[in-house]
């Protein structure tokens, strides 16, 4: 059996959303492969940790997640959730080898909750909105519960927003980010209330927004929050190169964001209009080349012979 998950782009919500605010996740059409019939060449902690739970602890199937990485002849993450869609397109192989052929919806119900708790267990906890969009795809609006779980939804932002994604040279380690995020709350927990504070309420305002007006403002909130809460944390979540941007980006209405922990991996250029000539040279000086990639891919799904395609 041969099973796709997609990888996917945090647009709003980053480190808030560990706190209760809405997040918006989008998935985008690059995604990780799995294969049955091939032995996997190396496995993940994320799987390894899923397949403890499975009984006689099956093989990891084959992983091929070329199109989640850089092309470029130096083969680092992108950023784009990789972790997440291989653990959800392995699960969703294996779901078929069980039980044969299913639909999308069938297949994304059973993986779900386990790549959830795997994801969290090997990772040392998480939002888990990566595996939202690596399993149901589209775009969706998340907000966590008290007790862990996800309420999402499909979300639709507003007209005449245009996101290019772009990436960084420089690679980012998620778990490191998100310790110095809760080590910030034990050191300083007056700034952190603030800075979370501010955080939630650009998300809260790009996750209602009608109109791309607000939207952008959202963003723009918590950008400078992000910004405040890199200092704090002794961790740079707007990059320099982020930094440059955005203030090309400002120039006409845009806004320039890390994706998800930021420190690196993906930006994204946010606006009613694409990069201006000044913008593209600031992106080319700063190092930040565009991956060309659509928001609102299909979920985990069947690839194999003779399936839907």
């Amino acid at each position: 059996m041969i099973a796709k998950a997609p990888g996917k782009v945090v647009l709003s919500g980053s480190y808030a959303v560990l706190c209760g605010a809405p997040a918006l996740v989008a998935a985008v059409d690059r995604y990780a492969i799995a294969d049955t019939s091939r032995p996997a060449a190396r496995s993940t902690p994320e799987i390894e940790t899923a397949l403890a739970e499975r009984p006689g602890h099956p093989p990891s199937p084959h992983i091929d997640a070329a199109a989640l990485r850089s092309a470029d002849g130096e083969d680092r993450k992108l950023g784009l959730g990789s972790s997440a869609a291989i653990l959800v397109a392995a699960l969703a192989a294996l779901e078929m080898l069980e039980a044969g052929d299913l639909d999308d919806d069938s297949l994304q119900q059973r993986v779900f909750e386990p790549a959830l708790r795997a994801h969290r267990a090997a990772q040392g906890g998480g939002s888990g909105i990566d595996v939202v969009a690596s399993t149901f795809g589209q775009l969706q609006r998340c907000q966590l519960a008290s007790d862990g779980s996800i309420d999402r939804r499909i979300a639709k932002l507003p007209t005449n927003i245009v996101i290019e994604i772009w990436s960084s040279r420089r690679a980012a380690s998620t778990p490191e980010m998100l310790q110095r995020f809760w080590a910030l709350r034990e050191r300083k927990p007056a700034a952190f209330r603030d800075v979370v504070r501010d955080l939630s309420l650009g998300a809260e305002a790009a996750a209602e927004a009608s109109d791309a007006s607000s939207f952008i403002d959202g963003c723009r909130t918590q950008l400078e929050a992000l910004a405040r809460l890199g200092d704090l944390a002794a961790s740079p979540i707007v990059t320099p190169p982020v930094a440059r941007l955005n203030e090309a980006a400002r120039r006409i209405d845009a806004v320039a964001l890390p994706s998800g922990a930021g420190g690196g991996d993906i930006v994204l250029w946010m606006g009613t209009a694409p990069p201006d000539g000044h913008g593209l040279a600031v992106a080319a000086e700063a190092g930040l080349s565009r991956i060309p990639i659509a928001l609102g891919a299909r979920g985990a799904h069947c690839a194999s012979s003779g399936a839907r395609p």
